[in-house]
């Protein structure tokens, strides 16, 4: 284990204080997006079409409705004050103060940010974060990357920064730090580092300004009257109603400071008249060279101190900043503070990632940390004033609403938290079951911000009346895998010891989830047969069609392996809960014997209804069925995918232990499994290797387990060398096809970018390594390891060969082979990079943590930023140093 015995850092003790709610710690963060254009958020079109409503190229020129972005910045918790770089190498046709990417229709794989930059550290209070972006000093090349993409097909890989030439003359390296010395003083350091051949001049431009909620009528967030930034000598004064005054300053004197404001160009959009100066003014005044796109009087709602630097090869010149509340000023010297908190920085990770683990592993999980928590984003969006619009502003077509994503929604959604993101520029918006998987690695580092979250989508102003949890601001009533309560349920038990576990917020989660698990059962058990549908579930195109909208005319319905599985692994994660609460209130007992007998009910509908269920017995598989209620029978869908391996998830162990101290619950199990024979014929019972008696509830027994394994640990079928393949390798040179309503479907093995348009065609689920299925499957085979010991082994491959394991060591070779995506090899490439040289020659020391990975050969995929769930690599890092 890590250190976990000494929790007396400062950062620690920062982080006691702000739960105490004596110093406001995380009032300020990284919470600043990367990607506001394009957004659901933005977009007031008539038919919804966001990427084109709200372009990159209006982004530079029109003010924001609900959000800002910007480049490596901060912002503090209502994103009223935001801070970020604006760069210009001299040769490019706009100011970069935002990351460039592809739209979805733009990319061949949809959208794509087109820029290196990388999260290199951060605390969990944000008191130190350190990021990096390479900017090139050749043009950047926002046409040819758009062209490329464009015009090659789904079978060809994405056209990346690195495949041009705009590097090959040389480029920066713009660090940005951020230290506080005070929950509202932040000291900031820019430093730029010249890795062309010759001497080159970069413009830089460290930009601060306010949110834009006075040109809205913005009074539900409290705000009436216009902020207002003015230079006042050395110093710019910002004031905002609610946020009150904060004092920006230089230590270095810039050619000039400019101001302006955040409010569209109306003319250069719309051919409107021009009034005031508008927030592109920066970019008129230093590129175009328009004297009078700035304010003479430096006064605004946004400025700039602007640096025009000359730096010679190899060398870096730094900048230092200050962002302090008015009536906090005389803090300890900028250096001072970064060595400060860089130093405890350092000690608080100490205590979190494991001691044993080797330098480059420790490397590995602290930027798998810097990212999890540089993704922090402010999310602002109500629905109902989406969709009615805002004062003074242009009303929405009427054409909109009737047909507006999200309109069943807008009686009580209102966002307006700090929230984790899957990737700040990709998907700069939650969703649901992604976090879930994030607050694993985020308890790690944060305790109380992970059960703050779990507890925030179970909160009246997101979860539905009806009992839905968000999933998404693309389509919240979208249907995502039920993994909630299991994230509830792991966050609790991880947060701290046995006797001193957080009652109150497993208590508080469970009462919610009890409405969020009767909106499952009531929605996608229509037949009421214990076989549940679902939809795509957030496994996208693993299917042969879209499962949410499929509708054959014959009248055949579609029974999800994948759908019942996970119901019957909610059903017996709240069983656990329940039996948790019941050990110190009785009344939970009842309910316990509730989610007993109906995961039993739909263990036995998965393995037997029809037959064997939703079991393949000449397979040994379990697959999704297209159930004739005419001729009473159904057809499997033979695709070995992830689908047939989630059953395996729903397992817990009942021990005698805990029936002993259970009465009433013990007693109506024993009643059930004395009168329901036909049902209680899935419960395994045995003394497990500890001595203890026990019974084991699991979809999957123990002859069924062996089998389904089989596929699971074979090489040729689902274990890649980096992990478990998301469709197995089988269906490769064997193809599913299938015939329906004079339609064929087929099914091929893809190990990376999706060939196909369904669900846009940025992420596929028929081939390539995701991190959260793998992490459940992990945990799965551990819970097996606990009840049948080294009584069940298995036959997995393993460096030189094969062997027979025991369960938990095939779950460590899992992992292994997972870390390994990230670790160098012999020759000093890591297979998320791919075949771009350019780590391996020049940046050994950063790394992506990618959406998905190549089943074969580990590339990173999608979302290359994903350090939402693919920052479970640090809980497996952890695991393995114990193992």
């Amino acid at each position: 284990m890590s250190n976990t015995a000494e929790h007396s850092t400062a950062e620690h003790q920062r982080l006691a204080a702000d739960a105490r709610r004596e110093a406001n710690w995380k009032r300020w963060g990284t919470y600043l997006s990367e990607r506001q254009w394009g957004t659901v958020r933005e977009d007031y079109s008539t038919y919804g079409d966001c990427w084109n409503y709200f372009p990159h190229d209006h982004a530079r020129s029109r003010a924001y409705r609900w959000g800002e972005d910007g480049l490596l910045g901060i912002t503090d918790r209502e994103c009223r004050l935001c801070f970020g770089l604006a760069l210009w190498n001299g040769k490019d046709s706009i100011l970069k103060e935002r990351l460039y990417g592809l739209t979805n229709s733009e990319g061949n794989h949809g959208e794509d940010v087109k820029e290196l930059y990388y999260y290199l550290d951060a605390t969990p209070t944000h008191s130190y974060c350190k990021g990096l972006y390479k900017y090139p000093q050749s043009a950047f090349p926002y046409n040819e990357l758009r062209d490329v993409n464009g015009d090659r097909g789904k079978l060809k890989t994405e056209y990346e920064l690195l495949d041009t030439d705009a590097l090959a003359n040389g480029y920066w390296d713009v660090t940005a730090e951020y230290a506080k010395a005070s929950p509202n003083d932040i000291c900031i350091r820019v430093t730029i580092a010249n890795h062309g051949p010759k001497l080159a001049t970069l413009h830089l431009l460290p930009q601060l300004w306010f949110r834009n909620g006075w040109s809205w009528g913005a009074e539900h967030e409290g705000m009436f009257e216009k902020p207002m930034m003015a230079l006042d000598g050395e110093t710019v004064c910002c004031e905002h109603e609610t946020l009150k005054g904060f004092e920006f300053t230089a230590t270095e004197e810039p050619k000039a400071w400019l101001f302006c404001d955040n409010e569209t160009n109306a003319k250069r959009l719309w051919k409107q008249e021009l009034n005031g100066y508008p927030k592109d003014g920066f970019h008129r005044h230093v590129i175009d060279g328009e004297k009078d796109a700035v304010n003479p009087d430096q006064l605004g709602t946004k400025c700039a101190a602007w640096y025009e630097v000359e730096v010679e090869p190899g060398e870096s010149r730094t900048f230092t900043f200050r962002l302090t509340d008015a009536d906090e000023k005389g803090g300890p010297p900028v250096d001072q503070v970064f060595a400060d908190r860089i130093a405890e920085a350092d000690a608080f990770y100490d205590t979190v990632i494991p001691t044993s683990l080797s330098d480059e592993r420790k490397m590995i999980s602290r930027q798998s940390y810097a990212g999890l928590l540089w993704t922090k984003q402010f999310y602002f969006y109500s629905v109902q004033h989406w969709l009615n619009g805002d004062p003074g502003q242009p009303a929405p077509p009427k054409q909109r609403k009737p047909r507006a994503r999200n309109r069943d929604w807008r009686d009580h959604l209102f966002n307006r938290d700090v929230i984790s993101m899957p990737d700040k520029w990709e998907y700069p918006w939650y969703a649901a079951w992604d976090l879930a998987f994030h607050m694993l690695p985020m308890c790690r580092v944060d305790p109380k911000f992970a059960k703050d979250q779990l507890v925030l989508f179970l909160r009246e102003w997101y979860m539905h009346p009806n009992g839905q949890i968000p999933a998404y601001e693309f389509n919240f009533s979208d249907v995502n895998p039920p993994v909630h309560a299991w994230a509830v349920w792991r966050v609790y038990k991880m947060t701290a010891p046995r006797g001193q576990r957080d009652r109150k917020f497993l208590e508080r989660c469970f009462h919610k989830l009890l409405l969020n698990f009767t909106w499952w059962v009531t929605r996608k058990d229509e037949d009421d047969n214990h076989l549940f549908g679902g939809g795509f579930l957030g496994l996208d195109n693993i299917g042969l069609f879209d499962r949410s909208a499929e509708q054959f005319h014959d009248g055949r319905q579609l029974e999800q392996a994948d759908g019942t599985a996970w119901m019957a692994f909610y059903c017996v994660t709240m069983l656990s809960i329940a039996l948790e609460l019941a050990a110190e209130d009785p009344v939970y007992e009842d309910v316990a014997s509730k989610f007993f007998e109906h995961f039993v009910a739909i263990t036995h509908a998965m393995n037997t209804i029809g037959g064997d269920g939703l079991w393949d017995d000449t397979d040994g598989f379990y697959y999704d069925q297209l159930w004739d209620p005419d001729a009473q029978k159904s057809d499997p869908l033979r695709i070995r995918s992830f689908v047939g391996l989630i059953p395996t998830f729903a397992s817990e162990i009942l021990t005698q232990e805990t029936l002993d101290k259970l009465p009433g619950f013990a007693k109506r199990m024993k009643w059930f499994r004395e009168h329901r024979p036909r049902l209680a014929q899935h419960i395994t019972e045995r003394t497990m290797p500890n001595g203890q008696k026990a019974l084991l509830l699991s979809v999957v027994g123990p002859e069924k387990l062996q089998k389904v394994l089989h596929y699971a640990l074979s090489e040729d079928e689902f274990l890649s060398p980096y992990g478990m393949r998301s469709m197995s390798k089988h269906h490769e040179q064997n193809p599913y096809v299938f015939h329906a309503a004079c339609n064929e479907y087929r099914v091929k093995y893809t190990p990376a970018e999706s060939n196909t348009e369904m669900f846009g065609g940025n992420s596929n689920w028929r081939g390539p390594i995701w991190f959260p299925l793998n992490y459940l499957f992990i945990e799965a085979l551990e819970r097996y390891h606990h009840f049948y010991g080294d009584e069940m082994d298995v036959t997995c491959p393993v460096s030189g060969g094969t062997a027979q394991l025991d369960l938990r060591s095939a779950a460590h070779e899992v992992e292994r082979r997972l870390v390994a995506l990230f670790e160098k090899d012999p020759d000093g490439n890591r297979p998320c990079h791919g075949d771009a040289k350019a780590y391996a020659e020049q940046w050994d020391d950063l790394v992506l943590f990618y959406e998905f990975f190549h089943g074969d050969n580990g590339r990173g995929c999608g979302a290359a930023h994903q350090t939402g769930w693919t920052a479970l690599v640090a809980n497996m890092l952890e695991k393995l140093a114990d193992s």
